[in-house]
């Protein structure tokens, strides 16, 4: 059995820059319209310049510090570096191949991304004069002397430098920089209103006009720049107020160290050392590059070609709900209801809040906030039921990250209506997505629960896969209320009937499920555990997962991202298959079975949802929900539905190999090709079809096929 650390787990980094890759790859998949691959080009590198200001900075803050510590994986933050270096380069190269065939691709279809030299003497008068007008009114030229200090840049900041020489006296030389406005469109476009669409680069077009902004100055060198800094944020616990320590550090934030210097290829030296010098990275990542800022490339998506992008979804709305007229209460009393979002509309959540604001015997509404929409209908719906005079609460998290300052604006905007405002537990990320509404219903009183698995933001619902449950289960509601009381009197959550929360309990109760499928496997009973996570980076969940495999358990997991376990190892994982799903929706539901003494799927399986993936973070840092599916309807939706088609899906899928690298998995000569996304976007789900599940029922769909991993030795690598 493999028992070098390096043999057993993968890095989590490493493994992250792997799922950023698979992501870029749906940008060459070519089943994938031409404008939606530019998106995923786009997404991969949104997705990296969160890496470094994120995962980076914190590894490069260890090696500042001293601490050597190897991870769990055995590398120290020097070594995990080096690694993150190489296949930063990999990734980047690759991503350049891509926009450069993708960008021929485009201009076959009648959109295209010229350069000044492109553009003949009309074009170019024309050019000059919007210049004029639109550019140049919000362009700061800054010169650099000794009059004139190195300006400070935010994060991902893109601009130009150059090298100058004074047209009078020789001798006298400077460097400048253009910052480039970040309001300004990154593709300027010349032919609006016409079939044929072009487009110029921003920085191409302030560089044509460069010599104008210094006119008592010869060019001699220019280069382009970006630069992205540290963003992650350390919270003191210490802090007294927790606002007013949160608004000084998101001020601090802005002003993060550059922790990777991008510079356009072939950049001169003069220009490189002058950057590397007064941004003090010297040590840092330094790449060059032929296009600078991929995050940008959406600005060519919005263009009206919608015969380039994927064809529109119409998401449903629960036909249960409209069967009592819009009562969502009446629905939910009747019959759990379980809303798989993008599928089903978000609207649903919404409306159970606004119905709850509205009812004069709602007395009670309290809600958990990470993420939302700036714009937040959720919001809204909680002061309007303050304002009628509900009790309401609402646990802000301001430590979502890169959503502290909005979720600070919402806080203050439900404290003016008498919103009951908290924070949450400092070192306690509150990640949980719960809502409860206490009712008066004659002489009781009566909790009907909203859990999710994402976040209460309409535009991203439309984007992520997500299961939210609405339950009027009373030992839930009390469960739920015991949550509450936890986050806002720091009171230890004791009893709980059905919930499983963290960092009290969910991961025991993980536990105890897999031990029981260890007992079953041993016994000679069927077994199996299925589970569907954004991320497996938890030791003692993987080790734990390691036992089972050796007791013979089988075990599907569908992760999405981060994947730190290693499947299909001889004498160690043998009987653990793992597949990532990348497509048309995010997938960001986390779900999880156990046989329970039959083989998988089954009516007697344990079935649970969960706000949590299994990470440290999650499981020992964070408030969090492990919520039991009961009703035989959701049961089935869950697990015979959602979890089958996930382990069928041939069309968005990779395979974990045990070296560590993803195959793309391509459907087998018996099997027809099939797409999770798509079968749910024609098949409605089970419990929100009310009555007409009578009459349409959704496509039946059979045991998912085994994926064979071949075992080898671990000592192969990854």
């Amino acid at each position: 059995m493999p028992t070098a650390s390096h043999q057993r787990y993968f890095n989590r980094e490493l493994s992250w820059l792997q799922f950023n890759h698979r992501v870029m790859e749906e940008a060459r998949n070519k089943r994938v319209p031409l404008l939606e691959r530019l998106r995923f080009l786009s997404i991969s590198a949104s997705n990296l310049d969160e890496f470094y200001m994120v995962r980076v900075a914190g590894l490069r803050t260890q090696m500042l510090a001293g601490m050597n510590a190897p991870s769990f994986d055995g590398l120290t933050p020097e070594r995990q570096l080096d690694k993150i270096a190489k296949r930063v380069d990999d990734l980047i190269t690759a991503q350049e191949k891509c926009w450069v065939s993708i960008r021929s691709e485009l201009a076959t279809r009648k959109i295209s991304v010229l350069t000044v030299s492109d553009l003949d003497d009309q074009a170019l008068s024309e050019l000059q004069t919007r210049f004029d007008a639109q550019i140049l009114p919000l362009l700061s030229p800054l010169s650099v002397d000794p009059a004139h200090p190195f300006p400070f840049l935010s994060n991902l900041s893109l601009g130009l430098v150059a090298s100058l020489a004074h047209k009078t006296e020789a001798d006298e030389q400077a460097f400048a920089l253009v910052p480039i406005p970040s309001h300004l469109p990154r593709f300027l476009q010349l032919s609006a209103g016409t079939k044929k669409r072009e487009y110029l680069q921003i920085e191409d077009v302030i560089a044509y006009f460069l010599p104008s902004l210094f006119p008592d100055f010869d060019m001699r060198n220019h280069g382009l720049f970006r630069i992205t800094r540290d963003s992650d944020i350390a919270i003191d616990e210490e802090a007294e107020d927790l606002v007013r320590h949160f608004e000084f550090l998101l001020k601090e934030r802005r002003r993060g160290r550059v922790i990777r210097l991008e510079l356009n290829e072939g950049i001169e030296t003069e220009l490189r050392d002058f950057l590397v010098e007064n941004f003090e990275c010297w040590d840092e990542d330094i790449q060059e590059a032929k296009f600078l800022g991929m995050v940008d490339l959406k600005g060519l998506i919005d263009n009206g070609r919608n015969d380039l992008l994927f064809p529109p979804f119409q998401a449903r709305f629960p036909e249960r709900i409209r069967d009592y007229d819009g009562d969502h209460f009446a629905a939910i009393a009747a019959k759990d209801i379980l809303v798989h979002h993008p599928y089903e509309e978000f609207d649903v959540v919404i409306q159970f809040l606004r119905q709850a604001a509205r009812d004069p015997d709602v007395v009670v509404i309290k809600q958990t906030l990470y993420r939302t929409s700036d714009d937040s209908p959720i919001v809204r719906a909680l002061i309007d039921a303050a304002e009628s005079g509900k009790s309401v609460t609402a646990l802000v998290e301001l430590q979502a990250r890169f959503d502290e300052a909005s979720n600070l604006r919402f806080a203050r905007d439900l404290e003016r209506a008498g919103v009951q405002v908290v924070y949450g537990l400092l070192g306690f990320k509150t990640h949980a997505k719960v809502s409860l509404v206490i009712r008066r219903e004659g002489e009781r009183l009566q909790t009907y629960t909203h859990l999710g698995t994402g976040n209460y933001h309409a535009l991203n619902a439309k984007i992520y896969t997500d299961l939210a449950l609405f339950t009027a289960d009373p030992v839930i509601g009390a469960d739920v209320g015991k949550l509450f009381n936890f986050v806002t009197s720091s009171s230890r959550p004791r009893d709980l009937a059905k919930l499983s929360l963290a960092p009290h309990g969910l991961r025991d109760r993980l536990f105890e499920q897999i031990d029981a499928e260890i007992d079953n496997a041993k016994a000679g009973r069927p077994s199996g555990i299925w589970a569907k996570l954004n991320a497996l980076v938890d030791k003692g969940v993987i080790d734990k997962l390691y036992e089972a495999s050796q007791a013979g358990v089988p075990i599907e997991l569908v992760v999405r991202g981060i994947c730190c376990l290693r499947p299909g190892v001889k004498g160690l994982s043998e009987t653990i298959r793992v597949k990532s799903i990348v497509g048309r929706f995010l997938e960001h539901s986390r779900v999880v079975a156990f046989g329970n003494g039959h083989a998988l799927p089954s009516q007697n399986a344990k079935l649970f949802m969960s706000s949590a993936d299994w990470m440290p973070r999650n499981l020992d840092r964070r408030i969090e929900t492990l919520v039991p599916i009961e009703s035989a309807t959701v049961h089935d939706q869950v697990l015979d539905q959602i979890m089958v088609a996930n382990l069928m899906d041939n069309e968005n899928s990779w395979d974990l190999q045990p070296n560590g690298k993803y195959a793309r998995r391509k459907a087998s000569e018996d099997e027809e090709p099939f797409s999770a996304h798509k079968y749910f976007m024609d098949n409605p789900s089970l419990s929100g079809r009310g009555h007409a599940l009578k009459t349409s029922r959704p496509k039946d769909l059979p045991d998912p096929p085994r994926v064979p991993v071949k075992s080898v030795d671990p000592s192969a690598g990854d």
